[in-house]
């Protein structure tokens, strides 16, 4: 079967998947537009500030309707948050103090916070540095959580538990909300007082809820993932209790100015307009994610998520076993890009990652990830991470390439 001829039957195999995703879309956008109704959104909001940001009323007005979209008591929005790892960090530090425990429950974290951690790297000012303990739940042999295990193992000076929602560079399941829910009633049986901290990248909009509707005490993501649109330029957000919501700003800012600093220049409208894409621009990227699992299962590849399984967040996993593979692979994605598709991707070291990456982000925003994007470790099992997607049939076109690339005739 040729390339087109297996898209053809993907696209008609998913079509009830399709249908579903497309309500779930229509479930979220409008509780986005319920935001803005209630908060009265109008062009007003669009104008920014300059210098020290005070007194921005589109910012404020930002920070609230995404804290009702969220389920949280607050949020703050800013394009000072330079990545999602900085939002989690500022979260981190805004919350432990020396002496405190952090715990992560779902594994090892991302790499981009292993140096943030202080497992690896200079320790450049890292929570180990500051006296921060850290302690890591590993999975199951299946990829599960340890249950049995997570229910004693939160101890007295056990003040965070993170909880990675995306399996990051890992084979495992990405954590659902009902997952999710599961570990905060899990913890906080054993102590209240712990605070349940959600590295929500790639999950906006996945569900019908957030991790801050169903229990979570904190959560931060980036812009340029879900919740961003796809237009959004830059910066991130932290989402939850309003004092730790502020505690976080005061490491991105200083304390005493916490929240209430941070220009925001002519960007106000495009941060707006971005939450208001962000439900329909996740939705493309979730059919995205369930075609190239159908075509790369097909194909005989082990994918995770599988092609009918729900989706728990934008990252389609496909173990390709050869770094020449992963290398083609991420070739042929960058040669369909709208942007850099002259470009011939290469391995090379990356700042925040233990190893070389491969990566094709042919994007209008640079390190975009809510726009279609592949890039995987060149490390065993030399797995491909597929990102984003404004538009299913972009995925689509992409493929017929990868497909091509893997299996040449």
């Amino acid at each position: 079967m040729n390339p087109r001829e297996l898209l053809n039957d993907a696209e008609k195999a998913l079509l009830p998947i399709f249908h579903r995703i497309d309500a779930q879309v229509k479930q979220n956008l409008e509780k986005v537009l319920t935001a803005f109704r209630q908060h009265r959104v109008g062009p007003h909001h669009f104008a920014g500030v300059n210098g020290y940001g005070h007194d921005d009323l589109g910012r404020a007005t930002l920070d609230q309707v995404f804290a009702q979209v969220m389920g949280a008591q607050g949020a703050a929005v800013r394009l000072q948050f330079v990545s999602g790892t900085h939002a989690i960090a500022c979260a981190l530090f805004g919350v432990l103090r020396p002496g405190d425990e952090m715990l992560a429950v779902a594994g090892a974290p991302y790499d981009t916070l292993e140096e943030v951690i202080g497992l690896r790297g200079t320790a450049q000012g890292s929570l180990g540095e500051f006296g921060i303990d850290y302690r890591q739940l590993e999975l199951t042999p299946q990829g599960e959580i340890d249950w049995p295990k997570l229910q004693h193992s939160v101890q007295e000076k056990t003040r965070l538990v993170l909880i990675q929602r995306s399996c990051g560079y890992s084979w495992r399941k990405s954590l659902s909300l009902s997952d999710i829910e599961k570990i905060v009633k899990v913890v906080k049986a054993q102590n209240p007082e712990t605070v349940c901290f959600v590295d929500n990248c790639y999950g906006e909009f996945i569900e019908t809820q957030e991790p801050t509707g169903v229990g979570a005490d904190l959560m931060a993501g980036s812009l340029i993932k879900n919740p961003g649109g796809t237009i959004v330029p830059t910066g991130g957000y932290v989402a939850g209790r309003e004092d730790l919501v502020e505690a976080a700003t005061c490491r991105l800012t200083a304390p005493g100015i916490g929240s209430s600093g941070g220009a925001t220049f002519d960007l106000n409208r495009l941060l707006f307009q971005g939450l208001f894409l962000a439900p329909q621009m996740v939705g493309e990227a979730m059919k995205g994610t369930h075609l190239v699992a159908y075509v790369f299962d097909q194909l005989g590849y082990e994918v995770n998520p599988g092609p009918l399984e729900p989706r728990r967040d934008v990252i389609q996993a496909i173990r390709l076993g050869s770094p020449d593979k992963l290398i083609a692979f991420c070739k042929a994605i960058q040669r369909l890009s709208p942007v850099g598709s002259y470009l011939e991707p290469v391995a090379a070291a990356m700042p925040g990652y233990e190893s070389d990456l491969v990566m094709a982000g042919g994007t209008f925003v640079d390190g975009s990830t809510s726009e279609f994007s592949a890039d995987g470790p060149l490390r065993e099992p030399y797995i491909a991470f597929c990102q984003g997607g404004t538009h299913w049939t972009h995925v689509a076109l992409a493929l017929e390439a990868a497909i091509a690339a893997l299996n040449p005739t």
